[in-house]
């Protein structure tokens, strides 16, 4: 593989990010309403998010960005390749983000609430300043895991023209088949080059968020 071959993969990288960070900002936000109805005492709203959450993680990601990229771009909605990628793999995540979110509640003992209710804290100071710390620790770890597998799924992306590491990997492979293997082989080596330094801060972030927390 020659070095603009090296280069115009290595390309990729920037709507990789776009793509991958984009949704897993827009599924954080969306996961959060979703979490509150899920831990709803009402039935109906309990019942909405659940059939909510079934729904989006059952279908594969391919199969939503399909439907949406496709499906709306063929009727009376235009829609372009990055917003359709960002759109559906954000809602995916919104899902996700809902259960981890509500793991992370689980994880928080009631008597903390009461304490911070003994202790004469404004509502605002027991939610954030008591309980967010804690949430973000708990919660951490899974969203970075999820936010890495999220790359990876970023790859599906390529399947509707949109100038990630996959799509110009396999533009190239077919330009150069015979260094197929090299290509594949690098588009991978950026893959994992982006996931590690994303692992570390994660892993540099939840030690000094259980030393405060601790303290």
């Amino acid at each position: 593989m020659t070095l603009d071959g090296v280069l115009l993969i290595a390309g990729g990288i920037y709507w990789t990010l776009v793509v991958t960070v984009c949704a897993f900002l827009l599924g954080a936000a969306l996961g959060v309403p979703i979490c509150a109805m899920r831990v709803s005492r009402s039935r109906v709203l309990n019942a909405v998010s659940v059939s909510l959450i079934v729904l989006l993680r059952s279908v594969p990601p391919i199969v939503w960005i399909f439907l949406l990229y496709f499906g709306l771009g063929s009727g009376f909605l235009t829609i372009n390749p990055v917003p359709a990628a960002i759109i559906a793999l954000g809602v995916i995540t919104a899902a996700n983000m809902a259960e981890i979110y509500r793991g992370a509640l689980s994880s928080i003992h009631p008597g903390q609430w009461d304490a911070s209710h003994a202790l004469g804290l404004p509502v605002w100071s027991e939610f954030f300043d008591v309980m967010v710390p804690q949430l973000f620790r708990v919660t951490l770890p899974s969203a970075t895991t999820y936010l890495i597998g999220l790359l990876k799924d970023s790859a599906i992306a390529s399947t509707i023209g949109v100038a990630e590491i996959a799509y110009l990997a396999n533009f190239l492979s077919n330009k150069q088949f015979h260094a197929s293997l090299q290509i594949f082989a690098f588009a991978g080596a950026l893959y994992i080059l982006i996931s590690l330094p994303l692992a570390a801060v994660a892993r540099d972030a939840d030690a000094r968020l259980r030393s405060k927390v601790a303290q």
